[in-house]
């Protein structure tokens, strides 16, 4: 029986280094299972493999895509079974998926087909709102439709609080109801490893990897971006965080009016201040990236 280990795990504890290992290992390719990495326009703020890691193995799903394009979990899960089914043809025995992103595993393992289709002039709408209200707002209504998804996705996340949303406002029912659909007949086992660490290694990587990403041209990269803001791609943690500061550079926020009891995070008034709440947002993503697998009893959990 043809096999496919994927190798989960929190953002930062180490999953591309391990995967890397293990795909020398089987002589397999690997399979990117990231829904940032896989943006050709954003590379240090999704902490893409870099040049020397991606030569030493080939890899899939990196750079394939650009954020102008919606992409999906359906997408990706038709694409990847399509591009497993065809190595597996050519000879491969085990192949190796390597990523952080639990919802695009869960489509892939699982299947979507029945995930409902985008509604864009709706979507169009949640997005201003979020725009204009922030993701606050939008988190309070999706709690109401659906506690499971809010505990579970990563709320930061303001295109997930989006597409959660909007699914709950389209169908009637809760985001989460669609995750929990028969699972779809695959052809091969699936085997997944989630990699750990200690809270505070964990914690302490995530923070020392957002200084480096600032040294190698995080704020010039995000800059190159700005046209792309309001995207879908671009309402991610480490660029969000960058944009808040130029609206404070440029004076279309202030400090005006706010003070530290005002709900929020206020104006991002520096760069040091974008760090800490990327940082921060960081950290908070990780956790909920191990809360989301905590309840699949699949995975085997290995501590680096």
């Amino acid at each position: 029986m043809k096999r496919l280990k994927i190798i989960l795990g929190p953002t930062a504890v180490g999953k591309t280094d391990y995967s890397i290992e293990t795909a020398l290992r089987y002589d397999s390719p690997i399979i990117s299972c990231d829904s940032r990495q896989i943006y050709k326009e954003m590379t240090i703020g999704t902490a893409v493999p870099s040049a020397e890691q991606l030569s030493a193995v080939q890899h899939y799903f990196i750079h394939s895509h650009t954020v102008t394009e919606l992409y999906t979990a359906g997408k990706y899960e038709l694409e990847a079974l399509e591009l497993i089914n065809r190595l597996f043809e050519e000879g491969h025995d085990t192949l190796v998926m390597a990523g952080g992103s639990g919802f695009y595993i869960d489509a892939l393992v699982n299947g979507l087909d029945d995930f409902p289709s985008a509604d864009l002039a709706l979507r169009e709408e949640l997005m201003r709102r979020l725009k204009e209200e922030g993701v606050e707002a939008l988190r309070l209504e999706l709690k109401a439709l659906d506690p499971e998804s809010y505990a579970t996705i990563d709320i930061a996340n303001g295109q997930r609080v989006v597409r959660a949303l909007e699914v709950c406002l389209m169908t009637g029912k809760p985001f989460s109801s669609f995750k929990t659909s028969s699972r779809k007949a695959r052809q091969f086992e699936v085997e997944k490893i989630g990699l750990t660490r200690p809270r505070e290694v964990l914690y302490d990587r995530i923070n020392r990897r957002v200084l480096q990403m600032v040294d190698e041209g995080l704020v010039e990269e995000v800059r190159g971006l700005v046209k792309y803001r309001d995207l879908a791609a671009l309402q991610t943690v480490g660029y969000k965080e960058i944009f808040d500061w130029f609206d404070f550079q440029d004076g279309l926020v202030t400090t005006e009016g706010w003070t530290p009891t005002t709900p929020g995070d206020g104006p991002v008034t520096s760069l040091d201040r974008a760090v800490e709440l990327i940082q921060r947002n960081t950290r908070r993503y990780a956790k909920r990236q191990l809360s989301y697998w905590g309840r699949d009893k699949d995975i085997r959990w290995m501590e680096l």
